[in-house]
């Protein structure tokens, strides 16, 4: 690692070496020369003929490119873009160079976004496989995390005020449910992938038009040959010089997607860490504070917030960039998206290993959680003690009333004196509600007051997470590592 220069920590902190090939240029210059030789077979197979009315492509030729497509003299590369000032053209003469029978017939007939186009298309396709992949196996993790307390109660809050209780796992399936959409928009997105093919420098295909001799036919199946020798479907239909930059735009939505429910997790992990429910993991060595020894940080739920923020913000970058494009093609992507969209990617990609991470150790504080819940219930028990009174022939609005006055009276006993809850004591002293202490205590079994959140956690799980889990069973397994 060099000390001297400035390096982006997405690397050396966040995201994992596997997004980090992705976006490598190792990997952008390998697929570009796969590129070349998927368009010179293309060529060859619908017989383009040279001048004299022989194959311009031999297959003689189509075998030296393959045989020299993983051997890159960057070193060269580097030369020839010194001197050309064009990065794909040092490339097709640093292969050129490689392969000198096949030479005349790199990039034949096509434009720098033939590679460069195709290429992000292919990268960003790869990306977007490898987050859906992360993505499940943290559905995997919070699905059994979800099951393992769907029968733990705790409160709920509205407004960061406690509120009619659910249960640990219920509350994780909230947080599932975000991620499911996200796994649905990914699998949208890989779903929606197309080359953008053999469209030539304005997208009218004229170049191809005049290499194979006005055939209009052998220029749409060139277009579609492309696509299916280099793994997809499909190319876009129509285009300028690039694809539409919507689609750099529409993947960045995605990953921003993603973002924001993982942050929604990070908040909610940090705010249960301070109440002292849950919490994130911990290593023996791990120093929560420089000054605080006895601290314990929520800093890998506060990394993830952090990412997070800042993957939402750059998905702005090829919105912008789309909607400034003009006509058929301006350069001024360029710049915005060698960065904007790599390092989208790479932060998505920390983010959903920090999200392994941390559901894979997750502490709960049962203890806590009841003894929270056992301070509260009272004021949540009020609506069934109201309830049975009525049943026994109370005015409800008198009733209410009285409930009012005393939870407010003891709310005040809580909040201003530091006392013990004292509400069932009030409720029990008042013959209004016919009800002794002992039979008040009686109704509060925290079970009584979680409605169906058990049943919805297993009937969520079952219904809609299982099938995803079982259809992908051979993606599961992946542990995450953190760096720092």
């Amino acid at each position: 690692m060099s000390h001297d220069k400035y390096e982006s920590p997405l690397c050396g902190r966040y995201a994992s070496k596997e997004m980090q090939y992705i976006f490598s240029p190792d990997k952008k210059f390998k697929t570009w020369r796969k590129l070349w030789i998927a368009l010179a077979e293309a060529e060859k197979e619908l017989n383009l003929l040279g001048e004299d009315g022989n194959p311009r492509i031999t297959q003689e030729m189509i075998d030296e490119l393959k045989a020299h497509a993983e051997e890159i003299d960057y070193e060269m590369a580097k030369e020839e873009e010194a001197k050309v000032r064009h990065d794909v053209m040092a490339h097709v003469h640093t292969y050129g160079a490689a392969c000198p029978n096949a030479a005349g017939i790199i990039h034949l007939g096509a434009t720098s976004c033939y590679v460069g186009d195709n290429t992000d298309v292919i990268i960003m396709t790869e990306g977007l496989k490898l987050v859906r992949k992360k993505l499940i196996n943290v559905i995997n993790e919070l699905a059994k995390f979800a099951m393992e307390y769907k029968d733990l109660p705790t409160i709920a809050f509205t407004h960061f005020q406690p509120a009619q209780p659910t249960t640990v796992g219920k509350r994780a399936t909230l947080w599932i449910n975000e991620l499911y959409m996200d796994l649905q928009d990914v699998e949208y997105m890989i779903s929606q992938q197309k080359l953008l093919g053999s469209k030539g420098t304005t997208g009218t295909q004229a170049s191809f038009l005049e290499l194979f001799n006005g055939d209009h036919d052998k220029v749409k199946k060139l277009d579609k040959m492309i696509a299916d020798k280099m793994g997809f479907d499909d190319v876009y239909p129509v285009s300028g010089q690039t694809y539409s930059r919507k689609v750099d735009s529409r993947v960045l939505n995605v990953l921003s997607g993603i973002a924001q429910s993982a942050h929604k997790f990070s908040n909610d992990i940090r705010l249960l860490q301070h109440l002292k429910q849950i919490e994130e993991p911990f290593e023996k060595n791990q120093i929560g504070s420089s000054a605080m020894a006895y601290k314990r940080n929520p800093m890998r739920s506060e990394r993830i917030a952090s990412l997070a923020n800042y993957v939402i913000c750059d998905a702005l970058n090829p919105a912008i960039v789309s909607s400034t494009q003009w006509f058929e093609r301006t350069l001024d992507d360029s710049a915005n998206k060698r960065i904007s969209v790599p390092e989208a990617f790479l932060a998505i990609d920390g983010i959903l290993d920090l999200y392994l991470n941390v559901v894979d150790g997750l502490v709960v504080y049962d203890k806590v959680i009841e003894k929270k819940f056992m301070e509260e219930i009272p004021f949540m028990a009020t609506e069934n003690i109201m309830m049975d009174a009525t049943k026994a022939g109370g005015d409800r609005q008198e009733l209410h009333e009285k409930i009012r006055q005393y939870s407010m009276e003891a709310g005040k006993n809580v909040k201003q004196e530091g006392k013990d809850n004292n509400l069932l004591e009030l409720i029990a002293a008042d013959p209004a509600f016919g009800k002794t202490l002992d039979e008040l205590k009686a109704l509060m079994k925290p079970s009584l007051y979680v409605g169906r959140a058990p049943e919805q956690t297993e009937e969520y799980i079952n219904d809609f997470i299982k099938p995803i889990i079982d259809a992908n069973k051979d993606e599961l397994g992946m542990t995450a590592e953190i760096n720092v």
